[in-house]
């Protein structure tokens, strides 16, 4: 938290400073002039000892600063971080400019010189060519008539104030969305005087302006059916407060606030309202427990909420009496079971490690789309496991990490996943069908008898040789051009085995190698490490591409 602080010197030398702190107040937001995206909080204003003249302090946003507050021993306000604060001259400060003023320099303010010398490419003799866009006056001269914009952006312009209200909505009647990211508004009262004029709006992101905590009167948003406020500081109470002047809200976007809980109002225990809030967006906060979300199960429209870059480590899907002992009284008429419209969860980038996660998924009603990247348990290179496996477990979902998820590979991925379970059966049954919960729905489905099987254009097919044919590519670079072979193996070859059988097929002596799988739609082969494990026990299917490098 910021501490603001007035000059530590008093008498006569405070006098000189008087007009400037009745100019400049303190927590007020300011951008370094001729840098409208330099954006930071005046936290002192006053004299420094050893410095002439009337000094200004800023905590500055992007923590490019020069020191924590304190200069020479002498501290005049605590900054954020070590090297946020810096203390300026007033004339290199900018209080901002109101949106209307914004609002003209945008859109019939001429190009200013800095940006026309980037209007160029070079030509063969390495020399600056302007260059004119064919119809830039008449672009220019449309998006001037302001009655007629239905999309606005007013980005990184300063913008610290409404202006006069009373013009704002003649002005721009017809405005749908409008985006005001980076600028110095604060005041609630500023955006519900917006949002009041401008009739026709729908659609506002206010990404990148230090909201006040503080909301306090109504807030006029009754027509907003988009709000982003990432980066703004907001926490979850707040979203409280302002839902309800939100009720047409469909789309929230909360990324980067450093949410941790989400805490519901005082008379349930569960969020409620947001009637026809179809997506949530809290990416990028410091969401540690999956209770936290659970709180949001009961919102019937949400079919979407984006969790990547939070801190969660497993995940869970409560039984009605599992939610009655987190949460109390639960909705007690009708289907009471949470998320039961939710088809989109991202959750990538966060630190879910157990397979039980992944199965809970499945309890979802209607989820069809699941981000699981850059989790421990989704990343084969840190023992996590690989594509085809999660296809395998989670029967409804469509589409993975964002690629789509074939019949065929459907089908390909459940048939291996059984192989890779059958291998494991011999040495511990009861713990193996546990771990694997849809083993035998699919043995079953796909009419497995033994683990010989290979998928042919007509289905699954059992191989009484119990051989598998797969595709050997040599990637490494001393190894080599070598055309690809295609052999026929026993399931029950071994990764160390493999290695033996590669020097043979490429006739490679002394080197050693390393054989990579490389899956269908996976950018990342996937290192087969263990000399040990035979095709059977890694999932290795027929039809599959082995790489086959040399270590390093």
């Amino acid at each position: 938290m910021i501490q603001f602080y007035s000059s530590p010197r008093g008498g006569e030398k405070m006098q000189g400073s008087i007009q400037l702190q009745l100019e400049f107040r303190l927590g007020q937001r300011a951008h370094f002039v001729g840098d409208p995206r330099r954006v930071g909080t005046v936290a002192f204003v006053g004299t420094l000892e050893g410095y002439s003249g009337t000094w200004i302090g800023v905590d500055w946003d992007d923590s490019n600063g020069k020191h924590d507050g304190s200069i020479n021993g002498v501290r005049y306000f605590q900054a954020k971080s070590e090297r946020s604060g810096s203390f300026v001259r007033a004339q290199n400060l900018s209080f901002g400019i109101s949106l209307l003023q914004a609002l003209e320099l945008r859109y019939r303010g001429d190009s200013t010189k800095e940006e026309e010398d980037e209007m160029y490419v070079l030509s063969a003799s390495d020399k600056r060519v302007s260059v004119q866009f064919v119809g830039k006056d008449l672009i220019k001269d449309k998006l001037s008539r302001f009655e007629e914009l239905t999309s606005v952006s007013l980005s990184y312009m300063g913008v610290s104030s409404p202006g006069n209200p009373c013009q704002i909505g003649s002005v721009l009647p017809n405005v749908k969305q409008l985006d005001l990211t980076g600028n110095l508004l604060s005041d609630w009262k500023d955006i519900s005087i917006i949002c009041d004029q401008l009739q026709a709006l729908v659609a506002l992101i206010l990404s990148n302006n230090l909201l006040s905590r503080d909301i306090s009167g109504p807030v006029q948003l009754n027509h907003i059916r988009i709000l982003v406020l990432n980066n703004t500081g907001i926490t979850w109470m707040q979203v409280e407060t302002l839902k309800h002047s939100l009720p047409t809200i469909e789309e929230l976007h909360l990324m980067g606030n450093k949410i941790s809980t989400v805490t519901p109002e005082s008379s349930s225990p569960m969020v409620q309202g947001f009637n026809l809030l179809r997506l949530l967006n809290l990416e990028n906060n410091c969401i540690v427990e999956w209770s936290e979300i659970l709180k949001l199960g009961q919102l019937r429209s949400l079919e979407q909420i984006q969790l990547n870059n939070n801190k969660l480590s497993r995940i869970f899907y409560p039984s009605f009496d599992e939610l009655h002992k987190l949460f109390g009284d639960v909705e007690s008429q009708g289907d009471c079971s949470p998320f039961r419209n939710l088809r989109n969860l991202f959750l990538g980038g966060n630190n879910i490690d157990d397979l039980a996660s992944i199965d809970f998924l499945n309890s979802f009603p209607q989820l069809i789309d699941i981000r699981l990247s850059e989790n421990p348990i989704a990343d084969p290179m840190r023992g996590g496991i690989p594509r085809y496996v999660l296809i395998a477990r989670l029967s409804k979902v469509q589409i993975i990490n964002g690629s789509e998820v074939t019949p065929r590979e459907r089908r390909d991925s459940e048939i291996r996943y059984v192989r890779m379970v059958m291998s494991k059966l011999d040495s511990n049954p009861e713990e193996t069908l546990r771990l694997h919960p849809r083993f035998e729905e699919l043995k079953r489905f796909y009419g497995i008898e033994d683990n010989r099987v290979s998928v042919g254009a007509g289905g699954p097919q059992k191989l009484a040789s119990g051989l598998i044919s797969i595709t050997l590519n040599c990637v490494g670079a001393s190894i080599g051009e070598k055309p690809p072979l295609t052999k026929k193996l026993p399931l029950t070859t071994t990764v160390g085995k493999l290695k033996m059988l590669c020097e043979s097929f490429f006739k490679l002596k002394c080197m050693r190698l390393k054989l990579y799988l490389q899956e269908q739609d996976s950018p990342v082969p996937i290192p087969l490490e263990d000399d040990m494990a035979s095709l059977m026990d890694l999932g290795v299917a027929n039809g599959s591409n082995i790489l086959v490098d040399e270590e390093s």
